[in-house]
């Protein structure tokens, strides 16, 4: 019952304290997304903010936003209210009205906060603030959000035609290029959308998501498993996509869409920009139906095997196979594991792309010559076209939908074909390698020797980055001057000029890395439109990266200044000439970039900081171009690390340089000039009004102001008197009781002088007096700042009138249990009392390990209590209690002391007399003599049963083990029993049953069900075993931890003791009979053998008397019973 009532009380408590900490929190929070967010110039913006601990949880609670700008981050700017539409100002009017800028309850506590298109001006700190509905403040009302907005400069284009047309089963390869200058760190992601006629939405065909994940869309995941669909990144900025089977479905208008993500400090991504590439209409022509083949011979002839160059070579192939006329079959032209061209099972020509420039020349013809013929022309050949070729067809099986399955490849034998130089005096001439800086342009030359007819020229380029690439056509110019540009290159600033009769060019402006690699010169020789001859040469080009040739550093002559000096950066730019876009940033702390401004190559600049503090100046010079940032008037807000980015725009690219050093502005405040001079020291009485000055004697500035603050020092220690700031606001320092505040003021007079005024001083006015003065000035941004200050001490001595006042000083050291309640004196020992006599009892205070002295209580002379605010002295005062048992008595008692109120505890006693005015006169003070309390633990008494013991137990009988206390430390004390099992004294043990002292009961190793607790008397535990089997046997003890209260430390353990080992063995039943009368059978052999002696013994005693009375005087009785009967019992009659 006891333990049930210990329970009960103890959740009370716990549950009381709890309310207790849960009043002492804010009920109200307001709650805003976190800042800084990063939004683009154009782009909408979005900032939840919701409040909640209001009484009524579903009454709706009324919003407000408003602005502070970077310009001026004093000044609040009404911007909109839920429940007052004339609430904004007049900037943010017009756009509330319009709609532009929204504020939306999402539910009765949440809004969302929404401004359709970001201007640059909306950069700033937002204020969302909950309009109190309840008659007190409790709590936070608002919350801010920082928003910078930058500039969108995220480029998205492609380079395809805006028509594209291809045949069913064609391959599709489109290429588009993503990049963004965004200072801050951003990602890219990226897509490519098909919009089919007659849909209303864009369809996803696939996408590279911001963590670079693939993703296939809705109705694309079998062609993507499949490998028929491709996204590869391409160097930096360049997105791949690679179709490789069309279908008819495929037809309709395709484009790329990028977005740039930036994630928010509440680690959410957000995008921040999006843009689409110039669509490209897809056309797609139905390819006709064809049927199936099984079995195919397949078959190669050359006419002729051997020819010279310029002639024309003819490759036929025949395939055939049963029922030939029914099936359909695609058929290619093979050389060195090269594809020459291919028709396919419905007669459509694709040619290889080696060869696909010859083809549009008309040097490569290929067709159907019959049911089972195809027929391949090259003229005029080439000494390259030297080499084996053979024919491969594969047969073509068509489904119900239309689309044909390809089957197996057969192949004919290998045919070799030569082909001899001719006398031809064409020959062409290139340099080996060029090296152009990204950037520049490129040109290339190629001369031709031995000219006799019409020329013609094609520019194709090999990739350096892949080991099996093939040229592509750049450009080409034909025997009549007509330049066409091929692939990729349509939309490039590249042309093939003739300057000269034997001199070809080919020029490349704004080349990228990727332009790298092989470019061929091919000139083919014409005759009455009939090409004669051809030759190639090759050339490597290699395209060196910006960053390895541009280098972007930031230097400064003064990178620490003085508030208001100007302060200059430079940012060198070294390298050739290109078009650069730069950015100034500044970073202030470790996890904000503010942009200040962005130079574009045209000359515009687009400002993001306040451009009234900063000047931009650009100095070019022949091999660097600096560009100055002048910040004019420095403040605080100015420091930080500078840094320049630079990025090239080559090719609708942003090509990021790596950014310059970090430079740190330190801007410091000047060093203080202010002079101040005190007032003498000052010699008075009590009860007299006093002043005391300090003036500034140094030559102020015109924006000075400043802040003073008295200060009393007394042994060591300073406390606030009175402070004025540097708004002439006056306060009291938190120790200045409240009948003091009426006698003490301070003024400022012309000088200026500060002058702190004390009427009716006492006698605990009196020590040294600190002025300290502050100046303040006001930087160019308008912000104040404050400059170091200056003191000046005044020793103030105040006199007291003769007086016998006196206390005892003997220093007293007390010494208490904890818990138990102490009683501080402070006796006058001399004066004599007087009803006319009144006492102001102060009681100090000095922890154990501090040296500050604090007042605890003080009872005024006029009966007036007061305890001064401190937190760390709050529990101690709660605990005091005053007293005054006789007129010259004043005690001070502490209840249930602990050790935190260890200490020197000291009484200050001033007497105080009302003159004839009414007014009250301090006639003496006295300080009694340190009174030292020490707190005391119970110390460590507890004590166990230790005894050991063995047991024998068979399965069915079970045992118990036993843990009695026979000493404990205190009356409160609870216990933590925990019962232990060891195989033997070698093995380590392990707890098994634990009965915490707040009654819980822990069994372990799941063995509960067959133990059973006992708790009979407070100092009594036990623990029985039920049905033990024979892996319980081993050693067990128990183990007791005491635990008492502690009022500063809560519950504490004050000792732990072990019991005596139990060695219990259990056996099952047969074995304990047979084992206990085998181990009985020794004891039974001696007992026989004791018995067999004391018979013997007794028969030899008998004999000697029976032969001693033989021999000597008859007894008149005999000892047998049959020679004395027994008495009957007694009659009546005896």
């Amino acid at each position: 019952m006891s333990c049930s009532l210990q329970s009960f009380w103890r959740a009370n408590l716990l549950f009381c304290l709890g309310l207790f900490l849960h009043s002492g929190e804010a009920r109200i929070l307001t709650e805003a997304q976190p800042g800084p967010l990063y939004r683009v110039a154009g782009s909408p913006l979005y900032i939840s903010c919701n409040v909640s601990g209001f009484a009524n949880a579903n009454a709706r609670q009324e919003f407000e936003f408003r602005i502070k700008k970077p310009a001026r981050p004093t000044f609040d700017i009404n911007i909109i209210s839920s429940s007052d539409e004339n609430f904004g100002y007049a900037m943010y009017a017009s756009r509330v009205k319009d709609g532009e800028v929204t504020l939306t309850h999402v539910s009765p506590n949440s809004v969302l906060f929404k401004i359709q298109s970001l201007l640059k001006s909306d950069e700033g700190e937002f204020d969302c603030a909950v309009i109190n509905s309840e008659s007190v403040y409790d709590g936070t009302y608002s919350a801010l959000t920082t928003v910078k907005v930058i500039d969108d400069s995220l480029s998205v284009s492609s380079p395809a035609s805006t028509s594209l047309s291809y045949d069913e089963g064609d391959a599709l390869t489109l290429t588009c290029q993503a990049s963004s200058n965004t200072v801050q760190h951003t990602h890219l992601s990226l897509a490519w959308y098909l919009h089919r006629d007659g849909e209303e939405n864009a369809q996803p065909i696939i996408s590279l998501d911001r963590d670079f994940t693939l993703s296939p869309g809705q109705g694309f995941e079998g062609r993507y498993q499949a490998g028929l669909i491709r996204l590869d990144k391409v160097g930096e900025a360049t997105y791949k996509l690679m179709m490789i089977q069309l279908q008819l479905s495929d037809q309709g208008r395709i484009y790329c869409q990028a977005q740039e993500w930036i994630q928010d400090p509440d680690r959410s991504w957000y995008s921040i920009a999006q843009k689409s590439a110039v669509e490209s209409t897809l056309s797609i022509k139905a390819r006709e139906v064809v049927p199936d083949t099984s079995s195919l011979v397949v078959k190669i002839a050359a006419q002729p095997t051997t020819l010279q160059e310029g002639h024309e070579l003819s490759l036929s192939c025949s395939v055939d196979t049963q029922n030939l006329e029914e099936r359909f079959f695609s058929v290619a032209w093979v050389k060195g594991g090269v594809e020459l061209a291919r028709i396919g099972p419905t007669g459509i020509l694709s040619v290889g792309p080696e060869y696909s420039v010859r083809a549009r020349e008309g040097e490569l013809r290929a067709a159907r010559a019959g049911t089972r013929d195809y027929r391949l022309t090259l003229q005029p050949v080439r000494t390259e076209d030297q080499g084996e070729y053979l024919c491969r067809a594969w047969p073509q099986d068509r489904g119900q939908d239309g689309a044909f399955t390809q089957g197996a490849k057969q192949d004919s034998n290998s045919q070799l074909v030569t082909i001899s130089a001719t006398e031809s005096g064409l020959s062409l001439e290139m340099q080996n390698s060029v090296s152009v800086n990204e950037g520049d342009g490129l040109k290339l030359t190629c001369k031709v020797h031995g000219v006799t007819g019409q020329l013609s020229v094609t520019w194709q380029h090999k990739a350096a980055s892949a080991s099996a690439a093939v040229f592509t056509t750049v450009v080409s110019l034909t025997q009549e001057g007509v330049m066409e540009r091929a692939g990729e290159f349509v939309s490039r600033k590249v042309k093939a000029t003739r300057p000269a009769a034997d001199t070809f060019t080919l020029e490349l402006d704004e080349v990228t890395p990727s332009d790298s690699g092989v470019y061929q010169c091919a000139v083919s020789e014409w005759k009455i439109n009939s090409k004669t001859s051809s030759q190639s040469r090759t050339t490597t080009v290699t395209v060196v990266p910006a960053d390895s040739f541009m280098k972007v550093n930031l230097i400064s002559r003064n990178t620490i200044a003085t508030v208001g000096e100007n302060v200059e950066l430079m940012c060198r730019v070294r390298g050739p000439r290109v078009p650069i876009t730069l950015t100034w940033s500044l970073q202030r702390d470790a996890s904000t970039i503010d942009n200040i401004l962005t130079l574009y190559s045209d000359g515009t600049i687009s400002w993001s900081g306040d451009q009234h503090h900063y000047q931009l100046k650009v100095q070019n010079s022949q091999k660097e171009v600096i560009h100055y940032l002048l910040i004019n008037g420095a403040s605080q807000r100015e420091a930080g690390s500078y840094r320049c980015s630079v990025s090239v725009f080559l090719e609708n690219v942003h090509k990021k340089l790596p950014p310059s050093n970090q430079l740190a502005v330190k801007v410091e405040n000047p060093v203080s000039k202010l002079d101040v001079t005190p007032t003498p020291a000052l010699t008075s009485n009590i009860n007299t009004d006093l002043e005391i000055k300090c003036s500034v004697i140094s030559e102020a500035s015109a924006s000075s102001r400043y802040a003073v603050t008295w200060l009393l020092q007394k042994q060591a220690e300073n406390k606030t008197v009175v402070s004025s700031d540097r708004d002439a606001l006056i306060t009291f320092g938190p120790q200045v009781e409240a009948s003091d505040r009426q006698r003490i003021s301070m003024k400022r007079t012309k000088g200026p002088s500060f002058e702190l005024s004390i009427r009716q001083a006492r006698i605990s006015d009196k020590g040294s007096y600190i002025c300290e003065v502050v100046e303040w000035l006001q930087d160019p941004r308008g912000d104040w700042y404050q400059l170091s200050s200056v003191s000046r001490t005044i020793e103030l001595t105040l006199i007291e009138p003769a007086n016998d006042l006196r206390l005892n000083k003997t220093k007293q050291s007390l010494t208490a249990m904890e818990g138990d309640e102490v009683e501080l004196k402070c006796n006058i020992i001399s004066g004599a009392p007087s009803p006319s006599f009144f006492y102001k009892v102060t009681w100090l205070y000095t922890g154990h390990s501090s040296h500050v002295t604090n007042t605890l209580v003080a009872l005024d002379h006029t009966g007036l209590l007061s305890y001064p605010e401190n937190q760390g002295l709050s529990d101690l005062q709660e605990r005091l209690r005053l007293s005054r048992p006789t007129q010259n008595s004043f005690y001070l008692g502490i209840q249930r002391v602990h050790g935190g109120d260890n200490g020197t505890y000291r009484c200050q006693v001033e007497q105080f007399q009302l003159d004839h005015d009414g007014h009250w006169q301090q006639k003496a003070s006295e300080d009694a003599g340190p009174i030292m309390l020490t707190v005391n633990v119970p110390d460590k008494n507890l004590a166990i049963v230790t005894e050991e013991g063995v047991f024998n137990v068979s399965t069915s009988q079970g045992f118990t083990i036993p843990c009695n206390i026979t000493k404990q430390c205190s009356s409160d004390s609870e216990f933590q029993v925990v019962w232990f099992w060891q195989k033997d004294a070698e093995t380590e043990p392990l707890p098994i049953f634990t009965a915490y002292r707040n009654s819980t009961l822990q069994g372990r190793f799941g063995k509960g069900d067959h133990l059973r607790f006992s708790h009979p008397l407070p100092d009594q535990f036990s623990l029985t075993v039920m049905k033990p089997g024979p892996e319980d046997s081993g050693l067990y003890f128990c183990e007791v931890e005491e635990w008492l209260p502690s009022l500063s430390h809560g519950w504490r353990k004050v000792a732990v003791e072990k019991s005596g080992y139990l060695t219990v063995n259990v056996y099952a039943e047969g074995e304990v009979k047979a084992e206990s009368e085998c181990k009985s059978g020794p004891w039974i052999g001696i007992l026989v053998v004791l018995v067999i002696v004391c018979i013997l013994l007794v028969a030899f005693i008998l004999v000697q008397k029976m032969h001693r009375n033989k021999g000597g005087k008859k007894s008149d009785q005999s000892l047998w019973a049959e020679q004395h009967p027994l008495n009957t019992k007694p009659s009546a009659e005896d």
